[in-house]
């Protein structure tokens, strides 16, 4: 079913795609779950993302997509760092805690978890299947999100189980 196209003017395309069926292309899309941690001063955070990729491996470099919508999501735009914490099937309850799910307080998110310091001091899931601790050397805004884009200057790796993904509004795993 064709539900919005383009008609090409030149040099763009306009396009008018409601936001509702954007959002249901998008849940169709699996997505590999992190908690996305940050440390501002005596202030940490962390919220459960799908929007994060590597950008380079000389340097180390990834990214992850905040949303500027949440004022809770403050810590991130003032930070110097990040970690990417990547999460197995058996961090499904953690993912939901950190996506929201049960309204946990941040302290009450973290309290369901290990969490060790690594080089920038952002919190690093204990046995995570791997954890990118990152210094933040650029930002971007962009629409809804702010893109953090960071070097990873510490790197662990956990035992190498199923990666947890989320599809179509759901956690899934593939294994």
């Amino acid at each position: 079913m064709l539900i919005a196209s383009g008609r090409e003017t030149g040099r763009s395309t306009c396009v008018a795609i409601d936001p509702m069926d954007y959002r249901e292309a998008m849940s169709r899309y699996a997505g590999h779950v992190q908690i996305v941690t940050t440390r501002f001063g005596e202030i940490v955070r962390g919220t459960t993302i799908t929007a994060a990729c590597s950008v380079s491996d000389q340097p180390p470099m990834v990214l992850a997509c905040i949303n500027n919508q949440n004022d809770n999501n403050r810590p991130f735009f003032e930070s110097d760092c990040f970690a990417l914490n990547t999460l197995g099937i058996q961090h499904q309850d953690l993912a939901g805690a950190f996506a929201g799910f049960g309204k946990l307080s941040s302290e009450d998110r973290f309290a369901l978890g290990r969490w060790e310091d690594m080089v920038t001091g952002a919190p690093v899931l204990t046995d995570a299947i791997a954890a990118y601790d990152c210094r933040i050397v650029d930002r971007k805004i962009t629409a809804t999100h702010t893109v953090l884009f960071g070097e990873v200057v510490g790197l662990k790796l956990g035992e190498a189980v199923d990666s947890l993904l989320y599809l179509n509004r759901g956690f899934r795993t593939i294994g």
